[in-house]
């Protein structure tokens, strides 16, 4: 009867801990980060699904539907700066991005804009 009440109090808490060891708690935010984005596999989709329903060619916003236009947007730091959080409201308004897709985006900036 000990060795069972053992047993029991061994895998409470080792699964305890595999539960309280988890940060993430969306699929989203455990992919992992994609090292080397292009802008038609990695970038566009994801400013097709995050962004254009606001900035589109006849919305009111600054437009962000092709590569130029998201890239200069990147250049100019107003993207990063909207998406991280650290001027006015954050984008996309539905909340802020996973840090993963934030990293997929600067690193698409750091390896130069790859189309």
């Amino acid at each position: 009867m000990k060795r069972i009440k053992i047993i029991l109090f061994l895998t409470f808490v080792f699964a305890g801990n595999l539960i309280i060891s988890c940060d993430s708690t969306t699929i989203q935010e455990i992919q992992p980060v994609v090292t080397n984005p292009t802008y038609n596999n990695d970038i566009k989709p994801l400013m097709t699904s995050k962004c254009t329903s606001c900035h589109s060619a006849n919305g009111e916003n600054p437009a962000l539907t092709n590569y130029a236009e998201v890239k200069d947007a990147i250049e100019n730091g107003s993207v990063l700066c909207r998406i991280q959080n650290n001027c006015g409201d954050v984008m996309p308004p539905s909340g802020k991005m996973s840090q993963g897709l934030i990293d997929m985006i600067i690193n698409w900036k750091n390896q130069g804009y790859v189309e």
